[in-house]
């Protein structure tokens, strides 16, 4: 499977999507706004999820209209309706998680996704993982964990109060992706359901349902005054947003040929080689238990690449 041209092209588009996605993503979450004792945080999670989602949404369109013909969509209303729920309360709890935790603290946390997936798959997605298949997986997730540990640890030193929400909040984020990817397996197994269809209604499911949350909780009108006094923030969600846009298409496109753990697979090893790619470009030092991470991780990949291509399967 890993070794498939198109599989290293959607690997390599999320890769490269999501690692401009998280710089962005901590700059406006974790960063200051105004000068001195007016210094603000960006606390808006429902209205940057929301923008993030409409312009997903209309992405996705456009490249209905323009680019893939997918042809007539027969998934059922209600797999978009409970999927995009479980989807956007795994976005919300993630950026949430921020303001609690710094990101390579949060990229520990998500570098687990695979095991809910794999669980949450079982129990209502009809897969059958074999033990082969969960002890590679589990590998990888060891080692990616190693190697982030001294990142996390640093963290836990500056910000010792909330880091249990923060923790919470990926505990919530990763139940939330386990069953939108068991969602996902019904979809794909059901009715065929194309990357494009499934990017855009999951979307558009979205937008409803934050529109509702945005105006009942009133964050709406605190985000524009927010914005009114530093309009730049627009700038910096719009790049995000469109970084979000072109990672999710190449997701939805992995999800729907190969699956949602083979994706939650490329999304962790991504978290991974983003910290890689700063020690070889700006000479940081790996600890022994760092090398050993980067062991583990190569060498999970590989044996699921040989012995893991048939392994997954529907139970009888």
């Amino acid at each position: 499977m890993y070794n498939e041209p198109k599989f290293f092209l959607y690997a390599v588009g999320i890769f490269t999507c999501y690692f401009f996605f998280g710089i962005l993503q901590e700059r406006i979450t974790r960063g200051k706004y105004g000068e001195g004792e007016s210094e603000e945080k960006f606390t808006y999670t429902l209205a940057l999820v929301f923008f993030q989602c409409i312009i997903n949404y209309l992405y996705a369109k456009i490249m209905l209209k323009f680019v893939f013909k997918q042809g007539e969509d027969t998934t059922r209303n209600v797999y978009y309706a409970s999927s995009s729920m479980t989807y956007l309360l795994a976005m919300i709890t993630s950026n949430m998680a921020l303001q609690w935790v710094n990101y390579p603290t949060q990229v520990v946390g998500k570098s687990c996704k695979p095991i809910p997936v794999m669980v949450l798959g079982f129990l209502f997605g009809r897969k059958s993982y074999p033990i082969q298949k969960l002890m590679f997986v589990l590998i990888i997730v060891i080692g990616v964990a190693m190697f982030m540990f001294k990142d996390s640890e640093a963290a836990k030193s500056t910000e010792p109060a909330g880091l249990g929400m923060g923790e919470l909040m990926l505990i919530i984020s990763l139940t939330m992706d386990g069953l939108t990817g068991a969602v996902q397996e019904r979809m794909k197994s059901e009715h065929q359901t194309r990357s494009g269809h499934m990017m855009s209604n999951m979307n558009l499911w979205s937008v409803g349902y934050l529109a509702v949350a945005l105006l009942l909780t009133g964050e709406i009108v605190d985000f524009a005054e927010f914005v009114a006094k530093y309009p730049y923030v627009l700038w910096e969600m719009l790049v995000f947003s469109i970084a979000s846009a072109f990672g999710q298409f190449f997701i939805f496109l992995m999800v729907t040929e190969y699956g949602p753990l083979p994706c939650s697979i490329v999304t962790t090893t991504r978290k991974f080689f983003t910290v890689l790619a700063s020690v070889l470009f700006f000479g940081n030092s790996l600890l022994n238990r760092q090398w050993v991470g980067t062991i583990l991780v190569f060498t999970g990949l590989t044996l699921d690449s040989i012995y893991g291509k048939s392994s997954v399967k529907k139970p009888e």
